[in-house]
């Protein structure tokens, strides 16, 4: 058995034994899919920066740790630029949740938004076919460097460069849509893109939102319970996103994960104490209790109820009269 298999193999043997893979076709996917072949190298944390580790180095020790780094359970930084993120192959775990959560079925057309290394989008094509997948990144660099990871492996789905915000029209209409980046709102384009019943699933706050498409322009769904962190989307759905308060109660609240959900979800909308006290009353409310509703233009994030009291535009999308 050559090295990269018994550590694939390993792998999905450890997102299993988590919970995750249920699905046999993905199970499948995941122990046929070869990861190392999309981080030929990827930067590892070091002191005073990052080092780079590649499988074309002269060295067999790093040649063997960067083999070993790729089939661990963990997320690989795979672009630097000016010392920031900006692009990653994202936790096998997590991805292997978040797939799970689409709830694929033979046929669906599936639109990616952030290709990143293209391992994703292999994972979709061994479950569903190089036609049915469209994936779309915003760098040029990007989508070449996924297009070329993804023919080494032997799949050819289509990659676009272009806005992902704005989705993939020509390709159009999806039964699927998952982000691998974080929004601030949920772009409309994507709704307009989906078929009935269609689902999105996209990083919002440090969460994953489920939003299943009921009608033309109207979506609704809510949070998992997986917390999830993505590099945030770049074009013209892209925004910054808040910190944590710098000083009283919220500030000591700050480090509790559910509540800094809660202060990106709410963002603009409620300051921080507001929040804290919200939190607090609520008796700490998980995601699972917050949800999403996108509606002919208006789109507003929710505690229990889409039409009760505790609602909140999202961040840069507008909030009609009609709404809560």
């Amino acid at each position: 058995m050559s090295a990269d298999l018994a550590l694939r193999r390993a792998l999905v043997r450890e997102i299993a034994a988590g919970g995750a893979l249920a699905d046999p076709a993905l199970r499948a996917a995941f122990e046929d899919v070869p990861r190392h072949l999309f981080v030929p190298y990827y930067y590892e944390g070091a002191p005073g920066g990052h080092v780079r580790l590649w499988g074309e180095d002269p060295d067999p020790a790093r040649r063997a740790r960067w083999l070993t780094g790729a089939y661990a359970d963990a997320p690989l930084g795979t672009r630097m630029r000016d010392g920031d993120l900006v692009s990653s192959s994202s936790q096998p775990s997590l991805m292997a949740r978040m797939l799970e959560a689409l709830a694929l079925r033979d046929g669906d057309r599936v639109l990616e938004i952030g290709a990143g290394t293209g391992y994703n989008a292999a994972l979709l094509c061994h479950r569903l076919g190089d036609a049915n997948v469209t994936t779309v990144d915003l760098e040029p660099e990007i989508t070449e460097a996924a297009r070329a990871h993804l023919a080494t492996a032997g799949h050819r789905p289509a990659v676009i460069t272009g806005d992902g915000a704005r989705g993939a029209p020509a390709r159009a209409p999806f039964d699927k849509i998952v982000a691998t980046c974080t929004v601030g709102s949920v772009p409309h384009d994507w709704v307009a893109q989906c078929r009935p019943d269609a689902l999105i699933l996209t990083p919002l706050a440090t969460g994953l939102v489920r939003l299943r498409v009921t009608r033309p322009g109207r979506a609704e769904g809510r949070f998992l319970h997986t917390p999830a962190y993505f590099v945030p989307l770049r074009g013209s759905g892209a925004g910054a996103l808040p910190g944590t308060p710098a000083e009283g109660p919220a500030r000591e609240a700050g480090t509790n994960e559910l509540f800094r959900f809660l202060l990106q979800l709410t963002a603009g909308r409620l300051d921080p104490y507001e929040a804290y006290e919200l939190w607090h009353r609520e008796e700490r409310p998980r995601r699972e209790r917050f949800g999403v509703t996108v509606e002919d233009g208006a789109q507003w994030a929710w505690l229990d109820d889409p039409q009760g009291p505790h609602t909140w535009p999202l961040r840069g999308a507008p909030f009609s009269p009609g709404a809560p």
